[in-house]
Formats: C-alpha cells, structure tokens, sequence
C-alpha cells in the first residue's frame, strides 16, 4: 500500500513466526494468521476500499497452506498491480535448533508426526526454498531469543519511514557457531594472524585497541582491507539501484571474538565515510560469548 505496509510473514515451522507476528499486532498492525492465499488479492483490496482503510497489514504464511502456497505468487502478483507494495519477511533456522524446539515444546510437526521429524524439516525448508529466494529480509533465528528477534525487527522495519534508504546491517560471527543464514555476503577472515594466540589479547574483543594494532599490523590485512573496502563501495551502490531494501553482510573468523569484529568496525567507519545513504546497523552476534 503506497501509504501504508503489507507484511508477508513465512518461513520454517518453529521459527518465529508468532513472535514475528506477536511484534507488528503490539505495534497496531492489522495481523491475520493462515488466510488462504487464493484470498489474499480481495482480502488487500477490501482493506485498502473500506470506510477506514487498514493501512499496515501482516499476512502469516507458512506451510499450513498445503497446496494453497502455490497460488501465493500469483496472488501477490495481482495485489502488486494493483498498486499495492508488499515485503516478504523469511524466518529461518538450523535443523538442530528448530528439532530441538518441537522437542521442548512437545508439538507436532505441521506436516504430520508419522515420520521422523527431521524429515519434515527437510521437507518444508524444500517446498519453502521459493519464498526464501523471494524474500526482501531472511532473519535467522537459530540465536536469537524473543527479545533479540524483536529487537531485529525494529530495527529492519521500523525505518520504512525512509524508503529510498536501505538497511544494511554489518555482523561479525564466530564459524564456530555457524555461520548466519541470513547473510547476503559472506566474507571469512580466518586467513588473517589470529590474535587468539597472544595469552595477553585473548580476554580482549576486537574493538580494544591492543586487538586492533595487532590484526592491523600484517600487510595480509592492509592488502585484504584495500580490496575488501573497494568491493563494498562498488556492491552497495549497486543492491540501492536495484531496488534492495536489506543488505546483511557476514564477517567470520573462528570465535567472532577477534578479527571478525575488527573488521567489522573498520567497514563501518569506511561506509560511514563514504556518505552512502544507508541505514547502518552493525552487530556482532559472538563478541561476548
């Protein structure tokens, strides 16, 4: 809607869709949970025609659709002709961490409980695979608690008041942990010095100074930076005409502890100087585990 958003929720059963949906409802979005695709089109065209236009709209859509999710492109096909804008929001998460939440929360699997329930993961992320390429943000959720999750999404949606920027949101990460799914670009510095070998830098992050003399001072650093830094500079301008509304770039060393967040920093303060008109978020997801 030109004057309003429309959400599409969707994503792996377990998630966090609800607490996704549970975030816009707390923010006066009009929030409908499983309408049949095939109804989506006069759905949005009531809430834009009636006497008091609903104005900030989430649909959830997820796998209980059945066959109804093959009908959802087109739908929001027609929607879009008819003038109305919408953003799909994916969730997503390790097979692990969603195999361990329907254990603890002792609920089926939306597609059935006949099978091992590994298999119904693997199954949906399939049949969903679609959506998530489509998508204008995926949030992996696999380390985020509730609060995080919404955390996330106020920052990602709550800027919408300025379209013509896109949110571009900087993590270091630790590929001990796995590395986020949710990224766009991935860079792994695990080729860099680890300063996690110098008895004296191990308590210490990347954003102390003694870390980031240390990583800084190997040429291998200064030449990966020059070429690092000039790939940003070209890519950002790039996803901005295209259109794109969310960046996630990914940074990684072993930790997440170390080089990851001093380069991290480092490409902040290079975008920021750049004047790019992005809205910057920088994360670091490891720094303090």
């Amino acid at each position: 809607m030109t004057d309003g958003r429309f959400i599409i929720i969707t994503g792996l059963s377990g998630a966090g869709k609800t607490q996704a949906a549970d975030f816009f409802e707390d923010r006066g979005f009009f929030c409908v949970d499983n309408l049949p695709t095939t109804l989506i089109p006069i759905f949005a065209e009531l809430c834009k025609q009636s006497k008091n236009p609903i104005k900030d709209i989430v649909l959830v859509i997820d796998i209980r659709e059945g066959e109804f999710l093959i009908d959802l492109f087109d739908a929001l096909s027609k929607i879009f002709q008819k003038g109305i804008e919408y953003k799909i929001l994916f969730l997503d998460a390790l097979d692990s961490v969603l195999s361990r939440r329907f254990k603890e929360s002792r609920r089926r699997h939306p597609l059935g409980g006949g099978r091992f329930l590994e298999e119904y993961i693997q199954a949906e992320r399939k049949s969903l695979m679609p959506l998530k390429e489509r998508a204008d943000l995926v949030i992996d959720t696999s380390y985020l608690t509730p609060g995080d999750l919404w955390e996330k999404l106020k920052e990602s949606f709550l800027p919408l008041s300025k379209p013509k920027e896109m949110t571009t949101i900087l993590n270091s990460f630790g590929y001990k942990y796995g590395a986020p799914m949710d990224a766009d670009l991935l860079f792994d510095v695990r080729f860099l010095p680890n300063p996690h070998y110098i008895e004296e830098l191990q308590p210490l992050t990347g954003k102390d100074k003694p870390v980031i003399d240390y990583v800084m001072q190997w040429p291998v650093t200064k030449n990966f930076l020059n070429i690092f830094f000039e790939l940003i500079k070209f890519l950002i301008p790039q996803y901005m005409a295209e259109g794109k509304t969310y960046l996630t770039i990914g940074i990684g060393c072993t930790g997440g502890k170390h080089r990851s967040v001093t380069l991290t920093e480092m490409l902040k303060d290079f975008i920021q100087q750049q004047g790019l008109k992005v809205n910057l978020i920088v994360r670091h997801r490891d720094m303090d585990k």
